[in-house]
């Protein structure tokens, strides 16, 4: 006699009907219209998803700007679109436009894309960020997302106990190619020095969690070691938190949203986009707290200032 496996979470009593899409992260949410007002009750199930599934994706959610911003502001304060780049909507200036035909694309191609966590140059990370699908190509431009606190649980014991007590330098450099970037937006993207030692591992604020916490598009070397073992030891982190059993891709369609928890992934940009096709987004970020250690020690800046 075979057993049947459902294949999604029974809807709530709320309507949601949560629908895991990988072992260890990613969750689609349907039966909630993020146009309209959303309960405390619905806010809270949202929330709750997120942290357990690390991503929640939503499809045939045709948001204005203004909504974009009033759904984040459900989940905390919604911060400028970028530390360091401008707004391409002066009238929505908590937006960052990602657009791989217009400025807004860093260059594009010619800046590497590698798994990163957004903005962890900066003592408060934000919290989260959802992302906006506005154009979207036919196929290719989906999007990879890593569960890092399933990355930490599967390191071995003895690498767990070295990394609990270290920390580690983010600084808002950019993986250039030397001398091909768009001219002017290396020097607008690092036109501030902004540096900050995080914990390498990071204990979640709301779940108690540890976390790993480095990425290779931001961190740049472990404070407690030589610049040599530093190297060797996040070369296997990154590939550690690289593994696919811990990752979700997504395929994006026009008026899908993705919203992920930042203090416990990474992603990656894609770089399969059709020649000739748009892949224009919209991103908000949610402010976060200065991150925590395990031994309970907080994060702490070189240079620049918290951001919100």
């Amino acid at each position: 006699m075979t057993t049947s496996v459902p294949t999604h979470q029974p809807s709530s009593e709320l309507g949601l009907d949560v629908r895991p899409m990988a072992g260890h992260v990613g969750a689609e949410i349907f039966g909630v219209d993020l146009t309209a007002a959303l309960s405390p009750e619905v806010v809270s199930e949202i929330r709750s998803t997120l942290c357990r599934w690390k991503v929640v994706f939503f499809r045939d959610q045709p948001l204005t700007q203004a909504q974009h911003i009033g759904f984040g502001r459900y989940f905390g304060q919604v911060t400028p679109a970028h530390p360091m780049i401008p707004p391409a909507f002066p009238e929505h200036p908590e937006i960052l436009l990602l657009d791989n035909q217009g400025a807004s694309n860093l260059g594009g191609a010619l800046i590497e894309s590698r798994w990163h966590t957004d903005v962890t140059f900066v003592l408060n990370p934000p919290m989260a960020s959802i992302l906006r699908g506005v154009v979207v190509p036919p196929y290719g431009g989906d999007t990879q997302f890593t569960n890092l606190a399933v990355a930490y649980e599967r390191l071995s014991e003895p690498i767990r106990d070295m990394i609990d007590g270290l920390h580690a330098v983010h600084h808002n450099q950019l993986p250039i190619a030397r001398g091909e970037l768009t001219p002017g937006y290396a020097s607008l993207f690092q036109s501030k020095d902004l540096r900050t030692v995080h914990p390498v591992v990071r204990v979640h604020p709301e779940t108690g969690e540890r976390v790993l916490f480095v990425n290779p598009n931001f961190t740049s070397h472990i404070c407690e070691l030589s610049r040599r073992e530093s190297g060797h030891v996040l070369a296997m982190l990154y590939e550690h938190l690289m593994s696919p059993e811990f990752t979700v891709r997504f395929r994006w369609e026009p008026d899908s949203l993705a919203f992920w928890d930042n203090r416990a992934t990474a992603h990656l940009v894609p770089t399969d986009i059709p020649a000739g096709f748009q892949r224009s987004m919209q991103r908000i970020t949610i402010a976060g707290d200065t991150p925590v250690g395990v031994d309970g020690s907080p994060s702490y800046s070189l240079a620049g200032e918290a951001f919100a």
